[in-house]
């Protein structure tokens, strides 16, 4: 029996804070097991290596020199590298896998051996906690990088006595990024011997592929997705992205669980880089932070004209194309300035230098992303807008709303689920919501948003009630350890099962 107050975790990851970063993935692994470690358990963090992870930089000691790794019909050689994350209660070890093939380049993705690099990660990983004799009794894995862990533990590894006990548990943050190769990818990974197909039957639009994220739900003892709303969601067409039948197959196994924030990295009373710091007894002196951010985007300085930001990965998911469409409605009739910041696809890049030359008083584009001109954007923004096609969860909102941000959002997955939308009748509601995924259902939410700035007490409570929202990690922490031991339960009955069945074929 396994001791309730302590589990050892392997938590893996493609990109973590503060030493890689393309999107929310590393925000949840800089945050998430700092959370878990201060609940008592053991939990490490394993990432490769990139080329900007420097070892000064980041004070990484060598724990392993030559780890060997199977790799097809070969082994390769890994390093170990050992930093940290936190300090104190929440101090973390991260293990920096380390082989300058694979990683030492300043990107993290988009390279045409992804297949190979993610799964030398992932086996690296493994093969290092024989190495450093530490055994998990659980590793969560997360995205399609690490979904092959779960496959090797059915599989490759299914006999292994130091693994025998040792639960998955796989986080599908967004199924829009699955991972999809051609069948070489499981020789790479020593799984061909296994068989090509893993889902004949539930899902037989993927039998000409290997989609990584896909075995990543079918293998792991639990699956889960990072909010309620999404866990509901991605059952369906609409957004599980061919992927519905399996989760559908597996449900009983599905949950969804809200991500948190780092309330330490965001905390607009400690922060060094908003002009003035403050806190939600003293909203007043966030005037100052607004003032700075229109000085700093080149824009009047006005107190009286609202201010609507956008901080996002500058993609079809996230909207933009209804930005676009009501860019000029938001400038001219509601007389608005729109500060945006992020990069992504040229075509969008191309779509906010136009409108930033068109509306030089009112509109500001920072093709960029930097976190302190982020956490400025935050504090000195009346309104954040968040119009997602879908989100699995969002933390863009629940930061920008610790800093008294007020959200105008489309209600979907985790957006829904941390905005309620403001009903002028009751007083209640932190923000605004639209339905239907239409410009013109973002521009009627962003006039109701705009209407209710006028009135200055109204909008101080809605203020109010963002930064009192409670999106620290602690109660999500819980969740998690609560799906480590369901996992654990789920593994043992598996192998119960196993047992039963062994001992009724030899009777």
């Amino acid at each position: 029996m396994i001791d309730q107050q302590s589990l050892k975790v392997l938590y893996l990851s493609a990109e973590a804070v503060p030493f890689a970063k393309t999107g929310g993935l590393a925000d949840v692994a800089g945050s998430l097991p700092k959370a878990i470690r201060c609940l008592g358990h053991d939990i490490r963090l394993a990432m490769p290596r990139y080329g900007r992870v420097e070892i000064e930089k980041f004070g990484l000691v060598r724990r392993l020199d030559a780890l060997p790794v199977p790799m097809d019909e070969r082994t390769e050689t890994a390093g170990l590298l050992e930093g940290q994350i936190g300090a104190g209660p929440t101090e973390t070890p991260v293990y920096f896998v380390d082989s300058p093939r694979y990683f030492d380049r300043q990107g993290i993705y988009m390279y045409p051996d992804d297949a190979e690099r993610f799964i030398f990660f992932g086996r690296a990983a493994l093969e290092a906690c024989r190495a450093l004799d530490w055994q998990p009794d659980v590793i969560h894995c997360n995205e399609w990088h690490t979904a092959l862990v779960p496959n090797w533990l059915k599989t490759t590894y299914r006999d292994d006595p130091f693994f025998a006990r040792t639960a998955t548990i796989y986080t599908a943050h967004n199924l829009e990024y699955q991972g999809v190769f051609g069948y070489r990818v499981l020789e790479i990974a020593g799984l061909s011997d296994f068989g090509y197909i893993a889902h004949p039957d539930v899902a037989p639009d993927l039998n000409e592929v290997v989609d990584m994220m896909a075995r990543g739900l079918l293998f792991a003892d639990i699956i889960n997705t990072v909010s309620e709303s999404y866990a509901r969601e991605i059952l369906t067409p609409e957004f599980g992205h061919r992927l519905d039948p399996i989760v559908r197959d597996r449900r009983d196994r599905l949950f969804g669980i809200l991500n948190g924030i780092d309330t330490e990295l965001y905390d607009p009373a400690t922060d060094p880089h908003i002009a003035v710091r403050f806190d939600v007894n003293s909203i007043e002196k966030r005037v100052a932070n607004k003032a700075a951010l229109q000085e700093a985007a080149g824009l009047p300085v006005r107190s009286d004209v609202p201010v609507i930001s956008l901080v996002a990965r500058l993609t079809d998911q996230k909207g933009l194309d209804l930005v676009g469409a009501i860019a000029d409605a938001l400038t001219r009739e509601l007389g608005c300035q729109l500060v945006v910041m992020g990069t992504g696809e040229s075509r969008y890049h191309d779509l906010l230098e136009s409108l930033s030359a068109n509306h030089p008083n009112q509109i500001k584009a920072f093709l960029t992303f930097e976190r302190p001109l982020e956490q400025r954007i935050y504090a000195g923004s009346d309104i954040f807008l968040m119009p997602s096609r879908f989100e699995p969860c969002g933390i863009n909102q629940m930061v920008a709303m610790r800093y008294g941000c007020v959200p105008v959002v489309h209600a979907v997955g985790g957006l829904a689920d941390t905005v309620s939308n403001y009903q002028p009748e009751t007083g209640q509601g932190n923000g605004f919501s639209f339905d239907h995924y239409d410009a013109m259902a973002l521009y009627a939410a962003l006039v109701r948003a705009v209407e209710m700035y006028r009135h200055a007490e109204i909008w101080r409570q809605l203020m109010r009630r963002c930064m009192l929202a409670d999106f620290s990690w602690r109660s999500s922490a819980e969740k998690y350890v609560d799906l480590y031991f369901r996992a654990l339960a789920v593994k043992r009955q598996a192998q119960r099962t196993l047992s039963d069945y062994a001992l009724t074929r030899n009777e």
